[in-house]
């Protein structure tokens, strides 16, 4: 390897990048796929990976890749994360894994580690799904776990499909899909993220490996009824999908509590046409639903639905229900992680129940994760935060993961 030519932080590069994105409404970041803030991040993470002298290209997918060594002899060892966010989100989802990147690649130069097979940071697209609806877009397109003509087709909240605003931000969607000759090159993946919960603050550790990643999904459940006029038209006279959309949030709480550990979430709600004094026509909500065990998570779906039908039946509504994405329950292979543990020791086991480009591409390469502690145990929030001395050590612990990733024989 060649000399540093960066002394960055990681703290230093998030703080470089603190005002791109800000919601001013909602407080936080707001950077949807394909908006000028992901594309002004796109051209941040390019610049400083030129100045390390990575090799950078966005592949078919809209995946943005930043590699040193020689990516067509294979085995490559890969890490990164993402760049867009939720709406109103944290700082750190996301970027802390992308900058953490950056700063392990300076370390393991500053070590003057001679690496046995190629490095490559990866920043996945639409990892939230926040413009799309279904998250780690990107990953699922590489990983063949999402039919390109049903991602083409996926709509935002405007009407405009992926296919059109990929084309007018330069991606051909004629050529996304599986790319099963990227995988075969790719021998592990190891993502180092924010944590999202408790889990090292009340452990007292600075960093963490992931055991499991929670099986969840998203559904949309659209709610139609008859748009009227809310000054002529009696109570007993109308047929409201608000009265109904309402009655089914409050029945996916119940449906969650009655089973351990479910979580169950309604965190999207759109009434059309959306007056303060009109009756709305139709309701869309959006429910994202986890569970440890996939059955589990199946059962909780069934009882919202038919739950769901019986209260449109009392409202005189209709209802129709579409599963938009669905990832089962991931396990981390125990020989990756248990080498992790030697070489992070201390360092605790986490089940997540948040999704993750590594728990997509489990299925078709092996993959591990590091978490980052956060002391507020927020995040999909302003209030996600990590410690300048925690980011910093969670770039150390990366470093130190890849050095004996590069260097195994």
């Amino acid at each position: 390897m060649s000399e540093p030519r960066s002394t960055d932080t990681v703290s230093g590069l998030l703080a470089e990048i603190a005002d791109v994105g800000r919601d001013r409404q909602r407080g936080g970041y707001s950077r949807p796929v394909f908006s000028s803030a992901e594309r002004d991040l796109g051209v941040w993470f390019t610049a400083h990976a030129e100045r390390r002298d990575l090799d950078v290209h966005t592949d078919l997918n809209g995946i943005l890749w930043a590699t040193m060594g020689d990516a067509s002899a294979g085995n490559v060892v890969v890490t990164g994360s993402h760049l867009d966010s939720v709406p109103g989100g944290g700082a750190f989802d996301g970027p802390l894994g992308v900058c953490s990147a950056l700063v392990a690649v300076d370390q393991l130069r500053a070590r003057g580690v001679t690496p046995g097979r190629p490095l490559a940071i990866a920043v996945f697209p639409e990892e939230e799904g926040s413009r799309f609806g279904v998250a780690c877009l990107g990953s699922r397109l590489l990983a063949g776990a999402i039919d390109p003509d049903r991602a083409r087709g996926l709509v935002d909240e405007n009407g405009a499909s992926f296919a059109e605003v990929a084309a007018a931000s330069g991606l051909d969607p004629r050529f996304i899909g599986h790319d099963d000759g990227t995988l075969a090159s790719i021998a592990t993946f190891l993502e180092l993220h924010v944590e999202q919960g408790r889990g090292l603050i009340d452990r007292a550790q600075p960093v963490g490996i992931a055991r499991s990643i929670l099986g969840h999904g998203r559904w949309r459940i659209s709610v139609t009824g008859q748009g009227n006029h809310a000054g002529t038209t009696l109570m007993a006279d109308r047929r409201d999908p608000m009265v109904a959309a309402a009655r089914i949030v409050v029945a996916v709480r119940a449906a969650a509590l009655a089973h351990p550990q479910s979580r169950a979430t309604v965190g999207r709600l759109t009434p059309v046409p959306g007056g303060t004094n009109v009756i709305a026509s139709s309701v869309d909500l959006w429910l994202d639903v986890r569970h440890p065990d996939d059955e589990t998570t199946a059962a909780v779906v069934r009882r919202i639905t038919t739950d769901a039908n019986r209260i449109v039946a009392e409202e005189g509504c209709a209802v129709h229900i579409l599963e938009e994405s669905v990832s089962g329950t991931v396990q981390f292979p125990t020989g990756l992680r248990d080498r992790l543990l030697g070489i992070l020791p201390g360092s605790p086991l986490l089940d997540t129940g948040a999704g993750h480009d590594a728990g997509v591409l489990s299925s078709r390469i092996e993959t591990a994760m590091l978490f980052v502690r956060n002391p507020t145990g927020v995040s999909h929030s302003p209030e996600e935060h990590v410690e300048q001395d925690d980011a910093e050590a969670g770039a150390t612990a990366l470093a130190d993961a890849l050095q004996w990733l590069l260097t195994r024989a």
